[in-house]
C-alpha cells in the first residue's frame, strides 16, 4: 500500500507540468496605424441620424433568424462546457435492487438450502477520476474557449447583420429617389408633349419635333416599371433581414425617412485605427478557436499518461427485506485503480495527430483572418475616400446641368437652338440626378463597409461578463 502511495505521488509530481496549456498566436506583420480609434463605433448606425434605420436594426437584432441560430449555438456551447466541467467533480449515485431466484435441481451438482432465494440491496456508490495528467482540465479549457468563440461569432453575425440592414435600407432610399425623379421627369415630359402638340397644331414646329418629345416621354415612362420592381424586391429583402413573418415578407411595409435625412453622411477620420485587431469579433473568434484547439491537443496527449480512478460504496444487503437496514446488513467498500495505457493500436497517436493537424489549420486560418481584416480595412478606406469625392463631383455636375437646361430652354424660345438641344440637356440632367442619387448611396454604403471592416458595432464590454459555468449538479 505504501508503494502505491509513493507511485501516485511521484506520478502527480512528474505530470504537474502537463496542466499548463499555452497558446501562442502565429506571428503576423501588421501595417502602421495612423489614428488611435474611431468614435462611437459600438452603435455606428446611429451616426446617420435616422430613427427609422435605428428601429429596423433593433428589430433585426430581436428577430433575425441567422442571429437567433447563432445565439442558440451559444447555449449549446455553454451546455457542453457544463458537461466538461462535470468531470472535475465526483459522481454519486443511489441504487436499490431486489432479486428473486430459483435454482435448478436437474443439474449434476445440487446444493443444500431452498430452491428459491431472495436478495435485497440499497446504498450509495461514488467514483472520482483524479486528473493526474490534466486531461479533464484541458477539456474544460477547450470547452471554455469554444464558448467564447461562439460568443464572438454571434457578435460577428450582429455586425454583418447591421451592415446588411443598413446597406439594404440605403438601397431602398436610393430606389425611392430614382423613382421619384423618374415620375417627376415624366410629368415634365408630358407637359412638354402637350406644349409641342399645341405648337405643332399652330404650325410653329414640324412633326419631327413633336415625335421627339413623344419619344422622350416614352423613354422616361419605360424607366419607371424596372424601378418599381427593384423597390418591391428590396422591401421584401429588408423585411426578411429584420426577421418578419412570411406574410409580412410577402406584403412588406417598410417605414423609411425622406430624402433629406438620407443625405446625412457622417465623416470619419482618415487612417487606420490602431485597435482593429481588438474590435473585430472574427479575429477574436479565431483566437478563441485556436486556444480551444491547443487545449484539445493537450487533452489528446494526456491519454498517454496513467489515470487514477477512486471508487466507493456504502449500503446494506440482506436476503430478508425486514433485515435490510439492520446493523449486520451494512456493507462498504473503498478502492483505487491506476490505469496506464500500454497498447491501443495507435488510437492515441492518431488522436494526437488529428488534434495537432486541426491546430495547424486554425493557425493558418488565423493568419488568413488577420490578412482579410486589413484588406477589408484598406479597401473600405479607399472606397470611402473615392465615394466622397464622387458624390461631390456628381452634385456639382447635377447643378451645372440644371443651369444648362434653363439656358437651353431660354435659347430655344428665342430661336437660337433646336428642340433637340433642349432634349439632350434634359436627358443629361435626368442622368445627372440619377447618378447623384447613386453616388450618395455609394458614399453611405462605403461608410457602412468601413465601420464593418474595423469591427464597428462590437462592444468589448459585451464580453466583460465572466465565462463562469453554471454550478455543478
Amino acid at each position: 500500500m505504501r508503494g502505491l502511495t509513493v507511485l501516485v505521488a511521484a506520478t502527480i509530481l512528474s505530470l504537474a507540468a502537463c496542466r499548463t496549456i499555452e497558446t501562442e498566436l502565429p506571428p503576423v506583420e501588421l501595417p502602421e496605424t495612423s489614428v488611435q480609434s474611431l468614435p462611437d463605433v459600438e452603435r455606428w448606425w446611429t451616426q446617420f441620424n435616422d430613427p427609422q434605420l435605428n428601429a429596423l436594426i433593433e428589430e433585426a437584432f430581436a428577430a433575425n433568424l441567422d442571429l437567433r441560430v447563432a445565439m442558440a449555438r451559444i447555449e449549446e456551447a455553454r451546455a457542453n462546457m457544463g458537461v466538461a466541467r462535470s468531470f472535475l467533480y465526483p459522481t454519486l449515485d443511489a441504487y436499490a435492487n431486489a432479486d428473486r431466484t430459483r435454482r435448478s435441481n436437474a443439474t449434476d451438482l445440487s446444493f443444500p438450502g431452498p430452491q428459491i432465494s431472495n436478495f435485497y440491496g440499497v446504498g450509495l456508490q461514488a467514483s472520482y477520476e483524479v486528473d493526474l495528467s490534466g486531461r479533464v482540465a484541458a477539456g474544460v479549457t477547450a470547452a471554455d474557449s469554444t464558448l467564447l468563440a461562439t460568443r464572438y461569432n454571434t457578435e460577428a453575425v450582429r455586425t454583418v447583420l447591421a451592415a446588411q440592414v443598413t446597406t439594404t435600407y440605403f438601397t431602398l432610399l436610393a430606389l425611392d429617389a430614382e423613382l421619384q425623379i423618374s415620375r417627376d421627369t415624366l410629368v415634365t415630359r408630358e407637359d412638354a408633349v402637350g406644349l409641342q402638340r399645341q405648337r405643332y397644331d399652330a404650325g410653329l414646329i414640324s412633326e419631327y419635333d413633336l415625335k421627339l418629345a413623344q419619344a422622350e416621354r416614352a423613354s422616361v415612362a419605360a424607366s419607371v416599371p424596372p424601378l418599381q420592381r427593384a423597390r418591391a424586391q428590396t422591401e421584401a429583402a429588408l423585411a426578411t433581414l429584420v426577421g418578419r413573418s412570411a406574410r409580412a415578407v410577402f406584403t412588406p411595409v417598410i417605414a423609411r425617412a425622406g430624402l433629406v435625412q438620407a443625405a446625412i453622411v457622417p465623416e470619419v477620420p482618415v487612417g487606420l485605427p490602431s485597435d482593429v485587431l481588438v474590435r473585430r469579433p472574427d479575429i477574436r473568434q479565431s483566437e478563441a478557436q485556436l486556444a480551444a484547439a491547443s487545449a484539445r491537443v493537450a487533452e489528446a496527449r494526456a491519454q498517454y499518461f496513467p489515470s487514477l480512478l477512486l471508487t466507493g460504496f456504502y449500503g446494506s444487503e440482506s436476503s430478508d427485506l425486514s433485515n435490510l437496514f439492520s446493523g449486520p446488513a451494512v456493507i462498504w467498500s473503498i478502492a483505487g485503480r491506476l490505469l496506464q495505457p500500454i497498447f491501443t493500436g495507435g488510437r492515441i497517436s492518431a488522436q494526437v495527430d488529428g488534434a495537432t493537424a486541426r491546430q495547424q489549420q486554425l493557425e493558418l486560418q488565423y493568419v488568413q483572418t488577420v490578412q482579410s481584416a486589413f484588406r477589408d480595412a484598406h479597401d473600405a478606406l479607399v472606397a470611402h475616400s473615392s465615394a466622397r469625392d464622387s458624390f461631390i463631383a456628381q452634385s456639382e455636375r447635377r447643378a451645372l446641368f440644371a443651369q444648362a437646361l434653363a439656358l437651353a430652354e431660354l435659347r430655344y424660345r428665342s430661336g437660337y437652338v433646336s428642340y433637340i438641344d433642349v432634349l439632350d440637356t434634359q436627358r443629361n440632367l435626368l442622368e445627372a440626378e440619377r447618378q447623384r442619387v447613386l453616388a450618395l448611396r455609394e458614399r453611405q454604403v462605403a461608410l457602412v463597409d468601413l465601420y464593418k471592416a474595423i469591427g464597428g458595432g462590437w462592444s468589448p464590454e459585451a464580453f466583460a461578463q465572466a465565462s463562469s459555468p453554471p454550478p455543478a449538479r
